[in-house]
């Protein structure tokens, strides 16, 4: 599969808050619990500094995205964070990878210094070889950061990379 990366529009709200609310039900990942509809996805994905979307070059569809945004703000406003969501069929196919990649170049783009990640969820194993594949640092564990969907806790494990 061939994938093209491009910016979010607002015409692409219905599918990109599909996938995003795929991942927020799954309960995994996302630390939101509510999930988005038209008029509150459209607002959320054009708040970001960055939405950038992969799409199938050859069908249109769109497979995956991604949020960019500051960390912090002012002496901290250097560093960026960032979320991914890839669309339940087309996980295992480098589109997390070519999602990252991307959100890496934006945001050297857009002068941040540095992506950090602040809660990569400890059972989220493919997040963690592709971060670790591509030069994050792991910054320590944060013991139960994370409540599932199933109501118990798991560890998360902050990541940067200097960009």
């Amino acid at each position: 599969m061939r994938i093209l990366m491009r910016e979010y529009q607002k015409a692409d709200c219905a599918q990109a808050a599909a996938i995003w609310n795929q991942v927020v039900e799954e309960g995994v990942a996302f630390p939101q619990m509510d999930c988005l509809d038209a008029d509150t996805g459209h607002t959320f994905f054009t708040e970001q500094s960055f939405t950038g979307l992969a799409c199938d070059a050859d069908t249109g569809e769109i497979i995956g995205l991604y949020i960019l945004h500051p960390n912090n703000v002012g002496r901290c406003g250097h560093l960026c964070n960032a979320s991914y969501a890839v669309k339940q069929g087309a996980r295992g196919r480098h589109v997390g990878e070519t999602l990252v990649r991307h959100c890496m170049e934006q945001a050297k783009r857009l002068g941040f210094g540095i992506l950090q990640f602040n809660a990569v969820v400890r059972t989220n194993t493919a997040a963690l070889r592709l971060y670790q594949k591509l030069g994050f640092t792991q910054l320590g564990v944060i013991p139960g950061g994370f409540l599932l969907k199933n109501g118990t806790y798991e560890d998360i494990i902050p990541h940067y990379i200097a960009l």
